[in-house]
């Protein structure tokens, strides 16, 4: 049976898209460390998100803009996202793990695993990939509006980046419907 977990990364941010993650490992995959990509440095993560793309099956990100994110709600944007990252898979997999409380419709069984991306290998695996991928388009993001330091805090609401939302305002990459973006745009 091929199985592939997902994860995502990037729901509490207040700017930046929710980057999802899907991979199929092989039975005889050889990942040590592999956990949660919360529980590892960054320089860990990166070590291991070259080792996963190599012993991959599979792999497949998939996104969700701050357009979307704003039309759809967070939830919803997230779910796109992951079913955006199982059809970007280049094997058909019988079965799909996904880290939380609920799973997208992908046209396949699916199984949400609350806490996934720390007991469940492929999952662990999504995780790892989507961080490292989100990381460094919120470090290149960090280059066009220097002053938010997100490649510090990756558009998490941190007290610098609610500082400088204040006295810089809202960039296109921002999340309006989040209300302490809002907020911002309506004293603005």
């Amino acid at each position: 049976m091929m199985i592939a977990g997902v994860d995502e990364v990037g729901r509490g941010p207040l700017a930046g898209p929710v980057v999802t993650a899907a991979v199929v490992l092989p039975n005889d995959f050889n990942l040590p460390g592999l956990t949660d990509s919360k529980k590892l440095s960054a320089k860990r993560r990166e070590i291991l998100a070259i080792a996963i793309k190599e012993q991959a099956l599979a792999w497949s990100m998939g996104d969700a803009s701050v357009e979307e994110i704003d039309a759809l709600n967070i939830l919803h944007a997230t779910m796109l996202a992951m079913q955006r990252a199982v059809a970007g898979l280049s094997i058909s997999v019988d079965k799909v793990l996904v880290d939380g409380n609920r799973a997208p419709d992908f046209g396949i069984p699916a199984e949400p695993i609350i806490g996934g991306d720390g007991i469940e290998p492929s999952i662990s695996a999504a995780s790892i990939i989507a961080k490292v991928a989100r990381d460094h388009l919120m470090i290149a993001y960090a280059i066009s509006f220097p002053n938010y330091g997100f490649e510090r805090n990756s558009g998490y609401p941190t007290k610098q980046h609610r500082d400088a939302l204040k006295q810089f305002g809202v960039t296109p990459i921002h999340r309006r419907s989040f209300a302490s973006v809002r907020k911002i745009l309506e004293i603005g």
